[in-house]
């Protein structure tokens, strides 16, 4: 009689695995984001249309990104992370073949938001981080980085690839390859993810080290109601995140306002991403030392001094030097938010909560894409966009920084009430 063989560990060598395919598989997730950031000149002109018109498919892929993220978070939680993968390969395929044969802002738009938001980019997000959160204990921090930096991978290997292909084919050709592309090694990468996460008991029980380890889950996360601490991070998620679209999303057009060409935004946002990778694996293991309050709070404060350089510097070599600087000072934002949904809430929650948290980042891009684009059509200048992007932050910061209090004081939302 043969007895079956263990099911794999957290920190285990096949947990390392899985955050290799994971990582890959964000990383062509997530290059509708960045391919729209490229393409959004040629379609303005294609489509002869004003900025915030040409802003809306990527207002429209955010928000399905983001509605998206909670929907294939609860897929993955009753289901197994697979089953949105597969959805995810369908819906980011098919959307840049759709895309590529649309007629008119309208229709490109909504592509974008109901296949390559709801059903693609989103199931290989906030479910993969929810994944690698449980599939690690010691070092969840750096995994959970690892897995997001592949969000920014994307951002710096996707741009540079499709400008020149837009060149050589038009957007439209590129488009219908981009789809055949993602949907053949996404769904092959998929059908790897077959395993279901060690037990939520095993995962509690392995120590972690560091600050942000203390920070047990909590029926009253922060001393509040669970609903109540969710919403507040998912209020701070949209104001970082109103604020980091600005560059993001309008680094290509702004430098072609200028007069410095598309090329050299393109190139500016994959150096922005290729720092925001660096940022992410940083911010990974300072948040295993400080948990993740600490981290985003530090990341958000940075992200705003980043913000501020915009204001006085536009000439060419001083944008490749904030753009890096952006990248650097930000990377850590997002995944943080997920860290703190795992130090803070239940863990068999993990997909639901963290799909909620990060769909709210997304929504903030989503916003913060458009509101900066009609901030432009109205004041035929960025400064007004930046200041707004900064006004967005600011709340974050306020809202963070209350939350990081009332887990330092004593009593029932202190850490007093993590060892309860």
């Amino acid at each position: 009689m043969t007895t079956a063989a263990p099911a794999p560990l957290p920190d285990s060598p096949y947990a390392v695995f899985r955050l290799v395919v994971t990582l890959i598989l964000i990383t062509l997730g997530s290059s509708a984001m960045y391919v729209i950031a490229v393409v959004l000149p040629s379609v303005q002109a294609d489509f002869g249309v004003d900025r915030a018109a040409a802003s809306l498919p990527y207002t429209l892929l955010m928000i399905g990104f983001g509605l998206g993220g909670m929907v294939m978070g609860w897929l993955a939680d009753r289901y197994g992370v697979m089953v949105p993968l597969l959805i995810g390969a369908v819906g980011v395929g098919l959307g840049y073949a759709l895309a590529a044969t649309a007629g008119n802002i309208w229709v490109f738009a909504l592509v974008h938001g109901a296949l390559m938001g709801f059903a693609g980019c989103s199931a290989s997000f906030a479910p993969l981080i929810a994944d690698t959160s449980l599939w690690f204990a010691r070092r969840r921090g750096i995994a959970v980085a690892v897995c997001a930096s592949g969000n920014y991978l994307s951002g710096a290997i996707w741009p540079p690839i499709v400008q020149h292909f837009i060149y050589d084919l038009g957007w439209r050709q590129t488009y219908i390859y981009m789809g055949l592309f993602s949907f053949v090694t996404m769904a092959g990468l998929a059908l790897l993810m077959h395993r279901r996460p060690p037990s939520v008991s095993v995962a509690l029980a392995t120590p972690r080290a560091g600050h942000g380890a203390h920070a047990a889950p909590s029926q009253r996360p922060f001393g509040l109601s669970p609903g109540t601490a969710q919403f507040l991070l998912c209020v701070a998620g949209v104001g970082c995140c109103v604020a980091m679209a600005m560059p993001q999303v309008h680094i290509v057009a702004y430098c072609s306002d200028l007069g410095y060409g598309a090329a050299r935004g393109a190139e500016m946002l994959s150096l922005m991403l290729v720092c925001g990778i660096v940022s992410r694996l940083v911010s990974g293991a300072i948040c295993d030392r400080i948990g993740g309050l600490r981290t985003l709070l530090l990341g958000s404060a940075l992200q705003t001094v980043a913000l501020l350089l915009f204001l006085p510097f536009d000439g060419l070599v001083s944008l490749y030097v904030i753009a890096a600087l952006f990248g650097l000072f930000q990377g850590g934002i997002v995944p943080a938010y997920a860290i703190i949904v795992r130090e803070h809430f239940r863990p068999e929650e993990a997909g639901t909560r963290t799909g909620t948290v990060i769909s709210a980042t997304l929504l903030g891009m989503a916003l913060g894409g458009w509101m900066s684009g009609k901030v432009f059509d109205l004041t035929g200048s960025y400064q007004a966009a930046f200041l707004n992007g900064i006004g967005w932050n600011l709340l974050n910061l306020i809202i963070v920084g209350t939350l990081l209090w009332r887990t330092l004081r004593p009593g029932p939302s202190g850490p007093l009430a993590a060892t309860a």
